[in-house]
């Protein structure tokens, strides 16, 4: 028996049965399917975000390669127009899932789930950041209502259905109307008590909660995450950790790079602005001071398509899935995937929170820092040093970054095909969870 069919009977036998069962629990089922839910919201934008950074800014990839910028001096205008789009899917993403959790929630329990989406809405700015008043007028920021807000909205919408489930059955506490009473009035008389009483409580978790965080329960678990990632350095620890966390968060639902963005560019700003001065200085990008920074690891070698370098994903499930959802998705999300837009794998497909791919989106990325950093410390290809739109095709990130250095091209494509194989005995295991559960 080769390693690999050994490697593909121990994850049907160990990871298959533990993702069916997860696959069937309420609150992972509720959670998941609010992202699939929300899929194409997060599809049509991540298009637009493609046609606004690839085509319509002059640095983009695509832009760059046509002279887009020379052609149409004002390209970059064009922007503008797309740009609001953004505030309508991606920047509201948490208010979105906090519906959609509990609706989903309150339908398993045989609830009515409009009005516990609502009241999950209504719970989730209870105990949203404070506002701030400047002149006399209330500001309240936005930062939360996207992905950076997306784990308390889970949390949120979990423990406000919960609730609202659990006495909405109560006769006790629902009010029941005549038959003459028009059915919406009725409706909402009946639930008024358990959306009163979960609005309540949640006024009481967030007053105590203001005691000992006065910016709210966003902004203490941001605080809890960050802090133990202070004090880090320009290593491959550095990149590793903030890799892993960033990942490990993504499929919790929390945007990971969002999350770690403040401390990430805190440790590499300065760094990525001397290697870029030294190689405009020396003509070249060999011998920058700087060699092991996120943007030369992580995103160089680790990112390509995406967190989780999803582009091997991508080709894992063309390459061996038999799963239909899984391939039509895959056709749908490649071309974003090629520019590193991958919100459509991580909320179609979904990425997260599904058992069976969370090893593989936190070790394939570790695993290409580590080919990276190899190639790097060992001087066989230059630092990355030159600044490169996050749009660029993955392969191609090193190659521009160096100065156009052909090899670390080749370590580009490596690192690629490396993804790919890892991804696709996990492909395979997804497959195994589809037709198990088909049979039952």
């Amino acid at each position: 028996m080769s390693f690999m069919d050994a490697f593909e009977r121990g994850m049907e036998k160990i990871l298959v049965p533990v993702a069916m069962k997860l696959n069937s629990q309420i609150h992972v089922s509720a959670i998941r399917d609010a992202f699939i839910l929300s899929f194409p919201i997060v599809m049509a934008s991540s298009l637009i975000i493609l046609i606004n950074f690839a085509i319509l800014s002059p640095d983009g990839f695509i832009a760059s390669l046509l002279h887009l910028g020379a052609i149409f001096p004002h390209l970059s205008d064009a922007q503008q127009i797309f740009t609001p789009v953004m505030n309508g899917s991606v920047n509201i993403m948490a208010i979105l899932i906090t519906f959609l959790v509990a609706r989903n929630i309150a339908i398993s329990f045989q609830q009515d789930d409009l009005l516990c989406g609502l009241t999950a809405i209504g719970a989730f700015f209870v105990v949203y950041t404070p506002y701030t008043v400047i002149d006399g007028q209330a500001y309240m920021t936005t930062k939360y209502l996207g992905p950076q807000g997306l784990f308390v909205a889970v949390i949120v919408a979990m423990i406000s259905s919960e609730i609202f489930c659990r006495l909405a059955r109560n006769p006790k506490v629902t009010i029941a109307m005549p038959d003459a009473v028009p059915p919406a009035v009725a409706r909402s008389f009946k639930v008024l008590l358990p959306i009163c009483l979960v609005m309540m409580l949640f006024s009481v978790a967030n007053y105590l909660l203001t005691k000992i965080s006065p910016d709210g329960l966003n902004d203490l678990i941001y605080t809890l995450i960050q802090a133990p990632l202070k004090n880090m350095g320009t290593n491959i620890v550095t990149v590793l950790v903030l890799g892993v966390v960033s990942n490990f968060l993504w499929m919790l639902g929390i945007h990971g790079p969002n999350t770690v963005a403040a401390i990430r560019e805190t440790i590499f700003s300065e760094a990525n602005l001397e290697n870029l001065s030294y190689a405009a200085s020396h003509g070249a990008t060999w011998g920058a001071p700087y060699p092991i920074t996120w943007s030369g690891i992580y995103d160089a070698f680790a990112n390509c398509g995406g967190s989780g370098m999803t582009l091997g994903l991508l080709l894992a499930i063309f390459i061996a899935s038999r799963r239909k959802d899984y391939r039509d998705l895959a056709k749908m999300a490649f071309i974003p995937g090629l520019f590193n837009i991958n919100e459509p794998v991580m909320f179609g497909l979904p990425v997260v929170l599904n058992p069976v791919l969370i090893i593989p989106f936190i070790l394939v990325p570790f695993v290409n820092s580590l080919i990276g950093y190899f190639f790097i410390t060992l001087e066989i290809i230059p630092p990355i040093a030159y600044a490169v739109p996050w749009t660029t095709p993955g392969p191609l990130i090193a190659f521009f970054g160096t100065g156009g250095n052909w090899l670390a091209l080749l370590v580009g494509i490596l690192c690629l095909i490396v993804s790919t194989l890892i991804y696709l005995p996990f492909v395979i295991a997804a497959n195994k969870v589809n037709s198990a559960s088909a049979a039952e």
